[in-house]
């Protein structure tokens, strides 16, 4: 039992989320960590107590797969702006990608982002060090301090500049990452087999053709290459964005073989079809493109199978006039972050609406906190027990709302779900033992998230 002086605060409901499964009790906080998770209400003269109530007390949700856009590319988001959308979907962990201006291709960037981030941010935060295509061996190199991950783009795109297309290159990458232990990320997409497809049908040009022309052959080829390579040399590979049902049969019968393969499946491509791409137009026009009914299914048959390690947002905003322009000029990508988690328990609701709630929380909670914080080397993140950093997320299951233009905090102002009626709603959000975001009074905390850096390692 904690030390009762050192007890600053106390969260109290009927559903804490913890690594045994929702039960009643108590969070006791002090000093930024949870002091202990109990039945009594051990709170000493002095300390704060929040009452839950029914609502569900989350673990703070960690997006590893977010686009904040600095350096370089604040005209669409910024730091600031990315980490308010954040905490507002639960979200107090984020880990950022490096394709910004210039992008993060070494430790000296990083640092550098680091500090451009240092005193904007209401989120802990990791970042993904970019794999030079010109020195894949660095990967071999690289310090835990620096990063545990490396981002591998294997097609091009508006904001992709660093693109891997030499698969001798691409091999000593997984060679260097086998030998470091750094954890790679991926975009898998074969751009070389898109190139040739516009090369012969030419590029989309109109969103009705537009999952036609940028189809699961490049994303199929390109994750078996990934799972080929993982065999062969043992590094360890997360694909994000998986996209199609083929991927998420390849990706399981991998992991079925023990190699260590692991993927990420997004909001936007469990919550849309490419009949909301015809309709929606550049607002879901994505890299990978969003696909059919039935590889939706797949996806969230993969999802209440236990499959993904992580849901991600792929937050990657652009101007309202960059997603005005024409078909081949429009930038892939969309905000997310803040949409992330009540748009898979939305789907999820609907979908499974027998299923056992405290089961879908679980779910929620393996796939936005534990499976994150583990896949990532993310200590004290995750998880709702002694010892944990004490971030939490009030999780209201059975709100019902409507998401409207006035709600949202990424600086684009525009949400491909604006007009739906989402269920479960972030009632506050809770940083280090301190509100970062109150949903009944609007508003948010102070801008000190850390970086998880070399101590927490």
């Amino acid at each position: 039992m904690a030390e009762l002086n050192s007890v600053e605060l106390v969260v109290s409901g009927r559903k804490l989320v913890t690594p045994e499964g929702v039960r009643a009790g108590h969070v006791l906080i002090g000093d930024g960590r949870i002091l202990a998770v109990t039945d009594a209400d051990s709170r000493p003269a002095g300390a704060t107590r929040l009452d839950a109530g029914d609502a569900y007390v989350l673990p703070g949700l960690i997006d590893s797969h977010v686009h904040f856009r600095t350096p370089g590319l604040t005209h669409k988001e910024d730091w600031e702006h990315g980490s308010r959308a954040a905490v507002a979907g639960g979200v107090t962990t984020v880990l950022d990608m490096p394709n910004t201006v210039p992008p993060t291709l070494s430790p000296e960037a990083l640092w550098e982002k680091a500090g451009l981030v240092r005193g904007h941010s209401l989120v802990d935060h990791r970042f993904h060090i970019g794999l030079d295509p010109e020195r894949p061996e660095l990967l071999a190199e690289l310090a835990p301090e620096v990063a545990t991950s490396a981002k591998i783009f294997m097609a091009g795109h508006h904001t992709a500049p660093t693109v891997v297309r030499d698969p001798a290159q691409l091999e000593k990458a997984f060679i260097a990452a086998a030998q470091s232990g750094v954890q790679l990320v991926l975009h898998a997409e074969d751009g070389e087999l898109l190139a040739l497809l516009d090369s012969w049908q030419g590029a989309p040009g109109s969103y009705g053709h537009y999952e036609a022309h940028r189809p699961r052959t490049g994303t199929i080829a390109a994750v078996a290459r990934v799972v080929e390579l993982v065999r062969r040399h043992g590094a360890r590979a997360h694909i994000l964005h998986l996209s199609s049902a083929e991927e998420a049969d390849l990706v399981s019968a991998a992991q079925a073989a023990g190699l260590p393969v692991t993927f990420e499946v997004t909001g936007h491509h469990l919550s849309f079809t490419d009949a909301d791409t015809r309709r929606l137009g550049a607002r879901t026009r994505l890299s990978p493109a969003i696909r059919g009914q039935a590889d939706q299914d797949r996806l969230w048959e993969a999802l209440r199978q236990g499959l993904p390690s992580t849901l991600g947002s792929d937050h990657a905003p652009h101007t309202v006039e960059e997603k005005t322009r024409s078909v081949e000029q429009s930038p892939p990508g969309l905000p997310g972050v803040q949409e992330l988690a009540v748009a898979v328990w939305t789907g999820m609701r609907r979908r499974w609406p027998e299923e056992d709630p405290d089961t879908a929380a679980c779910r929620l909670v393996r796939h936005l906190a534990s499976g994150p914080a583990e896949l990532f080397r993310l200590p004290g993140k995750g998880r709702l027990e002694a010892g944990a950093d004490a971030d939490l997320a009030i999780f209201a299951p059975e709100a019902t709302w409507m998401l409207s233009s006035d709600q949202l905090h990424a600086k684009c102002g525009w949400s491909a779900y604006e007009g739906w009626t989402m269920t479960g709603q972030v009632l506050r959000t809770l940083r280090a033992g301190r509100v970062v975001w109150d949903l009944e009074s609007r508003s948010f905390g102070a801008y000190d998230g850390q970086l998880l850096g070399a101590e927490e390692v």
